[in-house]
Parts: C-alpha cells; sequence; structure tokens
C-alpha cells in the first residue's frame, strides 16, 4: 500500500533552489525517509534528473557507519559532484554525524546543490535550525498519515474507518497490518522500543520509571487542561512519587522535542493575552496515545480533538485554546463571571478562525452549550462547530458554519 504523501512531495519540489539546507523533521516512523529517499527520489528522477546527480546516503545503515565521521562524509560527497549540473544529496539521520551542521553549511554557498536531510530529534533540527544554519535552514515538517490520506487507499464506510484511525492512528506501518491484535502489538512495542527508550537515552535519563508514568498521565488527560503543579500532585497521589516541577519541565520539553506530544497554551481572547500556566497537550498520533493507556481507556469525544487538533497544524495553522471571559447573574441577582473555553483558537498569516468540536450533539442544551462562546466574542473572524454525528455542512441563522466532521477531515475548511 504505497502512500503518496502529495502535500509533503509539494513542499519538498517548491523548496528547491531556495538557497538553504531543507531539513525533514517528524516523529520517528511516519514516513520520513520512505518520502524522501522513495517519492522524492522517483520524483526527481521523472523529472529528468540523471541519477548519478542524486547523491543518498542513509546513515543509519551500517554500511555508512564511516560516514558518520563528518570529514569523511563532506570527502565522499563532494567526490561526487563532477560538474556544475543540478546536484541532489539526500542524507538519512543526519543526526549521527558529529559536528552535521558544518558539513551542511560547506554546500550553502554552492548554488547548483540542494541538500535534503531527515531527522528525528526536534532538538537538533527543529528548535536549533535557526542558530545552527544562520537561517538559512528550511524545514519540512512530516506527520503521520490524516485521515484524508488514510481514507483515500483504506476505503470503506467512513464511520467504521474513521473509528479504527481513532484507536491505531496514522503510521504507515500500522496502516498496513490487517488483525487488530498486530496493530496493537506493533504500536506498543514501538513505543516501548523506540518512542520511549530513544527520549530516555537522548538526554541521558536514568528514571525511566518517572518518564514513563508521565506519558501516561498526559495520555489519561488528553485534551484536559493541565499544569506543572497538577501534574506533580498526580505522580504523589498515583506513584507515590514526589517529582518537582523542574524535572517535569525538563520530561514535557523532551517529549515534545521527540514530537510525541504538542502543547496548546490558553488565549483570552477579549484581553488578547495567554493566561499563566495552563495548557493542554495532544499526542502527535492517536495510536501511540492508546498503546501508552494499553488501548483500555479509550474517549472518543477526546480523540476527535487531538484529530482536529493535528489537523490544524498539518494545515499550518498556529493552534491556541480559547478563553472568553463572561459575567452574568447568579440565582440571587449578584453578579458572576465565568470563564467559558473555545476549543482551537487557530491564526495562519493574516487568517483567524474559532473552531468548536463536538463528538455529539443530541439536544438543543448540548448546541446552545457549544455555541454559548462564540456568541460572546465579538469580532469578525469565521467561527465552526464541527460536529463528529453531522453528515451535512451549512451555516446556522448565526452565520456560524456548522460543519460535518468528515468534511472538515477529507476537505478542510
Amino acid at each position: 500500500m504505497l502512500f503518496e504523501r502529495k502535500q509533503y512531495l509539494q513542499q519538498l519540489v517548491t523548496a528547491e533552489d531556495n538557497g538553504m539546507i531543507k531539513i525533514i523533521t517528524g516523529i520517528r516512523r511516519c514516513g520520513k525517509s520512505f518520502l524522501l529517499f522513495n517519492i522524492y527520489k522517483q520524483n526527481l528522477l521523472s523529472r529528468g534528473i540523471p541519477a548519478d546527480h542524486i547523491i543518498e546516503v542513509n546513515l543509519e545503515d551500517r554500511r555508512s557507519k564511516k560516514l558518520r565521521d563528518p570529514d569523511a562524509l563532506l570527502e565522499y560527497i563532494d567526490s561526487q559532484i563532477k560538474d556544475s549540473e543540478r546536484y541532489f544529496i539526500l542524507l538519512d539521520e543526519i543526526q549521527l554525524v558529529p559536528e552535521f551542521e558544518d558539513v551542511l553549511n560547506s554546500y550553502l554557498h554552492i548554488g547548483n546543490v540542494n541538500v535534503y536531510v531527515t531527522g528525528s530529534n526536534a532538538k537538533f533540527l527543529s528548535k536549533d535550525v535557526i542558530t545552527e544554519f544562520r537561517g538559512r535552514g528550511w524545514e519540512i515538517r512530516v506527520r503521520p498519515l490524516s485521515f484524508a490520506e488514510y481514507y483515500e487507499k483504506v476505503g470503506g464506510d467512513k464511520q467504521e474507518t474513521l473509528e479504527n484511525y481513532y484507536l491505531y492512528g496514522g503510521l504507515p506501518a500500522v496502516v498496513q497490518l490487517e488483525k487488530p491484535e498486530d496493530k496493537q502489538n506493533y504500536l506498543k512495542g514501538i513505543f516501548e522500543t523506540v518512542y520511549l527508550k530513544d527520549v530516555l537515552q537522548r538526554n541521558h535519563l536514568r528514571n525511566a520509571d518517572g518518564m514513563s508514568e508521565l506519558i501516561k498521565i498526559l495520555a489519561s488527560s488528553m485534551g484536559s487542561s493541565m499544569n506543572v503543579q497538577r501534574i506533580s500532585n498526580t505522580f504523589k497521589s498515583v506513584s507515590k512519587v514526589d517529582i518537582g516541577a523542574n524535572t517535569i519541565n525538563r520530561y514535557l520539553e523532551y517529549l515534545q522535542d521527540s514530537f510525541i506530544i504538542s502543547e496548546a497554551l490558553r488565549y483570552d481572547i477579549k484581553g488578547r493575552k495567554y493566561i499563566g500556566t495552563e495548557t493542554k497537550y495532544y499526542f502527535e498520533d492517536p495510536g501511540i496515545r492508546n498503546a501508552v493507556v494499553g488501548f483500555r481507556q479509550i474517549e472518543y469525544n477526546h480523540t476527535m480533538e487531538n484529530v482536529i487538533y493535528n489537523e490544524l497544524c498539518r494545515m499550518g495553522y498556529s493552534v491556541d485554546i480559547g478563553m472568553v471571559e463572561t459575567f452574568g447573574n447568579d440565582a440571587e441577582g449578584k453578579t458572576i463571571r465565568k470563564n467559558l473555553e473555545i476549543d482551537f483558537v487557530v491564526n495562519r498569516h493574516d487568517q483567524r478562525v474559532y473552531i468548536q468540536s463536538a463528538y455529539r450533539m443530541p439536544n438543543e442544551e448540548k448546541r446552545n452549550q457549544e455555541l454559548a462562546s462564540f456568541r460572546n466574542v465579538a469580532d469578525g473572524f469565521r467561527k465552526i462547530l464541527i460536529e463528529g454525528d453531522r453528515y451535512i455542512t451549512y451555516h446556522n441563522e448565526e452565520g456560524i458554519l456548522v460543519m460535518s466532521l468528515y468534511d472538515f477531515l477529507l476537505k478542510g475548511i
């Protein structure tokens, strides 16, 4: 089953000849190497780029061990460039090369060379990309399969396919497996032997149990408001372990560096400012989240919210959690203050969209509850209510777009 990854292929093609190092990042096993060495390479060949002008090195391959030496890698690449025609250098898992920044920077001044590199470590390849490459690094962030990519190949009944996507996520290798037990075993295994192990080894952590417990807390609280003190209290009450705020902050940073989770901050819409330390964490892939909890604590409403969050990020939006302050009267007529939440406040360039996620909309009371926060935002930006049990998309009398989840996932906004 071949996934074409059209969105990312287009980004790779668009970035050609931009004078920057093209850096392909993303969680392990999301298909970065296949994208670069199969899909993009075939695209280059189909456009007439000669095979000997495509220089590819898989640094994770034992056969390339000698090329993990930066000078040896530099010498090898130089030996392959023999004329002034365009060359494409494709390097996989570049973080295995010490001083790889110097190697890559050596090609910034060569006009006929395009350099594409992959790496799973955001600490080296995303956060510090601007400083390491002096503004000459161009990041292409690859994610697990979207539901649209998944459904295009799997097909079938939309609801059944979406529920499978909720359970097992979009890692390409998982989709290839047919039996549910094989999918679960693969996801549990990759979490323990790849994701968790990678975080521990890369950051030289000895407290494996503490990190594992933190991930379980985040998985169990997916879609809920969190802060470091609350997490610390959970450790004490559940695990009888006292872990300080600074340690928890570092652990959270390590998990984000590895693309396992993402953070969405709370934003005061009327006050136009971020609110304290409250935040939400979402998993890069719902299958990994479910593997963490042993496929026992499946909550479709929170999973839907997580999938919507991931899709908005895939569309290139920055995503926050909205908070709207309102005032009303209690039963005794006293003025009370309420904070209403908007699930997502998303921004891209000069666009802003407010989005609510509702897994089920059984009655008018529930609908009014979901729309209340929209009604307290006075600006003219678009407002969208995404419903998991709706099959028709329409604008209501207030101008709010009430959208089918399937339309959102398959067509966008």
